[in-house]
């Protein structure tokens, strides 16, 4: 399912890309790419595993989706660059606002990751409301954090969004499926541990690629 795009969307993925078309794998290998993601049990006896297109998850139709799997619905975030992963953050109640962004992700997360990687370090995250608070800008200002600026609609430029996707299918591959909500965090938890670096890194150096593609399709959809 793609993301729907207005004209107005693809001039700025367009233009976007346009501007990053001069980075090397070495540029996009010091930005950490994070995104919120939801992971679902399905109400039938199969209890299968459900997980939404990556860069949607506040969107009302997939927030909605804690109504209609009522018993296991969990929203995670973490964030991936070469050589490295954070952990896999679990949302409690799955809401997520400025304040708890600072707290949970921001300070415990980030910041780790721009003192290990320096005055280059580059952090991405997509135009979610809680991410754009005033005080969410001024605790990246605050900790020398510089972000990256993301074009709307742009889950499919996100590498990420492969990860989550390896992610859900170690997870419903599982000899023993998850069958309630505290199986299903620590089955997400063990299995993102043990997805490979290789992977992390192959979709981060893809970057190159995705804007070249993005910018020969005029700002339109990438096949990523």
């Amino acid at each position: 399912m793609c993301v729907p795009l207005t004209r107005q969307h693809r001039t700025a993925r367009l233009q976007w890309c346009r501007e990053h078309h001069n980075w090397t794998e070495q540029d996009w290998a010091c930005v950490l790419f994070s995104d919120e993601s939801r992971f679902s049990l399905s109400s039938d006896c199969r209890r299968q595993l459900i997980w939404r297109e990556s860069g949607t998850a506040y969107r009302p139709e997939n927030i909605q989706e804690k109504d209609r799997y009522p018993t296991c619905s969990i929203m995670v975030w973490a964030g991936i660059m070469i050589n490295g992963r954070t952990r896999l953050h679990v949302v409690a109640n799955e809401t997520m606002t400025g304040q708890r962004y600072i707290d949970e992700v921001l300070l415990p997360h980030v910041r780790l990751f721009r003192g290990a990687v320096g005055n280059k370090f580059v952090f991405m995250d997509d135009n979610a409301t809680c991410h754009r608070t005033l005080a969410v800008q001024d605790c990246l200002d605050s900790e020398g954090i510089q972000r990256l600026v993301w074009p709307a609609r742009s889950p499919d430029l996100n590498p990420i969004e492969n990860v989550w996707d390896a992610l859900g299918r170690q997870v419903a591959g599982r000899n023993y499926s998850p069958t309630n909500k505290n199986t299903l965090i620590r089955a997400l938890t063990e299995e993102w541990d043990k997805l490979p670096q290789q992977l992390l890194d192959n979709v981060v150096q893809s970057m190159v690629r995705r804007v070249e593609c993005c910018i020969t399709l005029h700002g339109g959809h990438i096949p990523y």
